[in-house]
């Protein structure tokens, strides 16, 4: 053991090798350990000492090694794998770092991988992770050897979507601590559908952010090596409200504006959402509050204008007793005062109900009659005008005539259609109820940041696709009668309503997993790409019989 620039060099024995590693020794004994993980190839820990020199500065423990094959460290590489990596990344914490203290783990490249499986080993002890151009794997990966490049590892990672399986992005989806996202302006080793799934799995619960350098390239090790203020930069944003989990300036935003007297006894994370992350605020008295926050990029880019109507129409239907919706307390559409855009709510009775049972049919009647009840407000000031979230120009289908043919009928020019009052999101994951058979009540209409004006059929057809998709293309077929017959608006009629109904259901293809993730979060597991796919392409060629 000795020193080497302000660090310590130690040697670690696991699994018959001998590991290398550099340790610094911060000045808070409070502070979190940082383990900072190489990539594959030719990485190694000495590229990321100026890294660790600065997390140590900052008070922290740091720790990084050489993953065996690499560096100083023995074996070979060939012999090395992706459960070796985790084995060994916890053979060393447990050897450097006091039992039980707070972690921050950074990985980059293969390391991403790493990364999510200390997340899923040690639970609540990580407080931060930071991922740089991570990689992510299938499960069938884990264990077999990386070989000369030409064996069965290879094989795996270099089949198209297996990276899809990954359990990396479901311990990333459940991880709910600091999280931070280094993307390179140009990465011509990671796929950028992978860099976006990455993105989506850390929105869903983390207090996430996304640093992007556009000048560097995949190797960002060695750029925060030559780079000392992007490595501060990616320094403070690891640490940021660490002690809160990355939630400090939320915390302090919402006990301000909690009514009169309260204050905040516990967060929970809340299931089922998929623009925005949701907390249930249990309160002091007992009662709670809901607070909505954007994290994802492309929303948080959006949230100004998203919470702002968001809180117009909660002021607005506060008074329409027929439309349960929940008691607005404060909004930050800017996030001038909390860490992300976000909106504090009273927490409304029930719970999203979208299982296929025997109070299917009661709820779907009951879906229809409030869908109706919506369109009926006559705001003093009309929304904006709807947007449509397809075009013949953006659509992607898995090809065929079927497909071939419901695009063609939105290549038209848009339907003349009498206008009304939207919720432009109305579907099962958006709607509460409360009671069973006969007591079975709508106890709540949430999410209404995309509110709009615009013709009644896209509001039907919207929530025509989410039921296909939920339950068999036979219950989005058959919505608009329900609709209908419970006091709804006059739709269109032949090709004008087949126009709004593929224009919402074309959205979805060619697969539906943006809508699934949330429901399978809520037990719908039979929800296969496969078992959408099938119901998705069933619901399109049953509207084009019924219509055409």
């Amino acid at each position: 053991m000795g020193r080497m620039s302000g660090v310590t060099v130690f040697t670690h024995e696991c699994d018959g090798e001998l590991l290398r590693g550099v340790y610094g020794d911060g000045d808070d004994p409070a502070a979190a350990t940082v383990v900072l993980l190489h990539g594959a190839g030719k990485g190694s820990k000495e590229r990321l000492v100026p890294l660790l020199g600065e997390f140590v500065a900052r008070g922290c423990r740091a720790v990084a090694f050489d993953f065996s094959g690499h560096g100083e460290s023995t074996g070979t590489l060939a012999e090395l794998s992706l459960r070796r990596r985790f084995e060994q990344a916890v053979a060393v914490i447990g050897a450097r770092v006091p039992a039980g203290a707070p972690l921050i783990v950074v990985g980059f490249s293969m390391s991403g991988q790493t990364v999510a499986d200390l997340a899923a080993h040690y639970g609540e002890r990580v407080a931060a992770i930071g991922l740089c151009a991570p990689a992510v794997y299938g499960a069938e990966a884990w264990l077999v050897p990386f070989g000369e490049g030409n064996g069965r590892f290879s094989d795996i990672i270099r089949t198209p979507g297996s990276w899809r399986r990954s359990p990396a992005l479901e311990a990333f989806r459940a991880y709910t601590g600091r999280a931070v996202l280094v993307v390179p302006g140009t990465d011509h080793v990671i796929p950028t559908d992978v860099t976006d799934a990455v993105t989506d799995a850390l929105a869903a619960r983390a207090q996430f952010t996304r640093v992007g350098i556009p000048a560097a390239d995949h190797y960002v090790g060695l750029w925060f090596r030559d780079h000392d203020d992007d490595r501060r930069r990616f320094v403070d944003a690891v640490l940021a409200g660490l002690g809160d989990r990355g939630w400090t300036a939320t915390r302090a935003w919402v006990d301000k504006r909690l009514p009169e007297g309260r204050s905040v006894r516990e967060w929970e994370s809340l299931r089922g959402g998929w623009s925005s992350q949701m907390r249930r605020l249990t309160l002091d008295d007992g009662s709670a509050a809901v607070l909505r926050s954007f994290v994802k990029p492309f929303f948080r880019r959006h949230a100004p204008g998203l919470l702002t109507r968001e809180a117009a129409v909660l002021t607005l239907l506060a008074s329409y007793d027929d439309i349960p919706t929940p008691r607005l307390y404060a909004a930050d559409p800017t996030a001038e005062l909390a860490d992300h855009p976000s909106l504090l709510m009273s927490l409304l009775p029930g719970s999203v109900r979208v299982e296929d049972d025997g109070d299917l049919d009661g709820r779907l009647d009951l879906l229809a009659g409030q869908l109706a009840r919506i369109h009926a407000v006559v705001p003093a000031e009309r929304p904006r005008t709807y947007q449509a979230w397809t075009s013949p120009e953006r659509v992607r289908t898995p090809g065929g005539p079927l497909w071939e043919r419901a695009a063609d009928v939105i290549r038209r020019e848009a339907p003349a259609y009498e206008g009304c009052f939207l919720h432009r999101d109305f579907h099962p994951g958006n709607v509460l109820f409360t009671g069973e058979g006969e007591e079975l009540r709508i106890s709540g209409v949430v999410d209404w940041v995309e509110t709009s004006w615009g013709p009644a059929d896209l509001d039907v057809a919207h929530c025509s696709t989410a039921l296909a998709l939920l339950h068999g293309a036979e219950y989005g077929l058959g919505f608009r009668e329900r609709y209908e017959a419970r006091g709804g608006r006059q739709l269109a009629g032949g090709q004008d309503h087949l126009y709004w109904r593929l224009l919402d259901a074309l959205a979805y293809a060619p697969d539906a997993e943006k809508l699934a993730v949330p429901w399978r979060e809520l037990g719908r597991s039979d929800l296969t790409p496969e078992v959408l796919g099938a119901r998705l392409e069933a619901y399109v060629g049953g509207l084009l019989e019924r219509y055409v």
